[in-house]
């Protein structure tokens, strides 16, 4: 059993681990999913280092897309990576009917798990989200993994700590979470559910390495979409146990991401893209692309970091 892989139901999984990529989605002008830029995304980040790619998240503008938009990207995504890299499709919809559908197309095309956002808007008693989770993991097959995937600055459900091991409890499947808050005793809290059994990977990229001392398996980072190499040196000097190099390294990162706003626009990680080569692509309506004075500055906040 590697950092990456984990036993289910007597099967070895692959399990998200290290630099996650939370992929962007490129658009056309006219607002369809420029598949040919997702090509090249996919390219650029394993050519990179990256451990895992994760498609179609709140990065992805996920709830901005229809479902056969989700699956195409799903889709491409998958096929480009050819079992190079991990795989997790991000699958949480406005209906829990289309969360399944997408959850059992990220199955049927060979991704290596998904991702399941708690539902929004609603908000939703302990119960309610237990119940939710345990009828997309039995929609499933029991060897094929799922992540819940807390954001509750966006989705305004979040899940405590008790919740979680009653959805762990219910659900084999759900090997771990998400956890895209800036709470690290959530975190510790997370990180002991299943007697320590659950993988919880970390959303705030800003605090990879704290995360990774603590216990967290890695960090989904929309940061690391357009500039994977710092993420990736914090990884690498923390699997070689040169702490001090990881904090460094985690020092100029969190610079770094204050820069690319923390992911605030989706339009600063596009343009970052098209500068290093790759098809950023377009913003999907209503969000629209930066203006051409913001991405010029953005270019030469940059400099110091693509001089390196």
């Amino acid at each position: 059993m590697t950092n990456g892989q984990m036993e289910l139901n007597g099967v070895l999984v692959k399990k998200l681990y290290g630099v996650i990529t939370a992929m962007t989605t490129p658009f056309t002008k006219a607002g369809a999913v420029d598949t040919e830029a997702i090509e090249q995304q996919v390219e650029f980040l394993i050519g990179k280092g990256v451990n895992c790619l994760y498609p179609c998240g709140t990065t992805g503008e996920m709830l901005l897309m229809n479902e056969e938009e989700r699956k195409l990207v799903a889709q491409t995504v998958v096929q480009k990576a050819a079992g190079r890299v991990t795989v997790y499709i991000h699958c949480g919809a406005m209906s829990q009917s289309e969360t399944i559908r997408l959850a059992q197309h990220a199955h049927e095309i060979g991704a290596d798990g998904a991702g399941v956002v708690t539902p929004s808007y609603f908000g939703l008693s302990p119960r309610m989200m237990v119940g939710y989770y345990q009828a997309i993991s039995k929609a499933l097959p029991p060897d094929f993994p799922l992540y819940v995937y807390v954001i509750p600055q966006l989705a305004a459900n979040d899940i405590d700590a008790a919740t979680m091991e009653a959805i762990a409890a219910a659900c084999p499947n759900i090997i771990g979470v998400k956890y895209s808050f800036a709470n690290m005793r959530r975190l510790l809290e997370y990180l002991q559910v299943r007697n320590g059994a659950f993988s919880v990977v970390f959303g705030p990229d800003d605090l990879f390495f704290p995360a990774l001392a603590m216990g967290a398996d890695g960090t989904v980072s929309g940061c690391s979409g357009c500039m994977p190499e710092w993420f990736v040196g914090v990884y690498d000097a923390f699997l070689a146990g040169d702490y001090e190099k990881a904090k460094e390294l985690q020092f100029t990162a969190t610079k770094l991401t204050k820069v690319l706003r923390s992911g605030a626009d989706m339009s600063v990680f596009k343009n970052v893209l098209t500068m290093r080569g790759v098809r950023g692509g377009h913003m999907k309506a209503p969000l629209l692309d930066l203006e051409p004075e913001e991405v010029e500055a953005l270019r030469v906040q940059l400099t110091p970091y693509l001089n390196q």
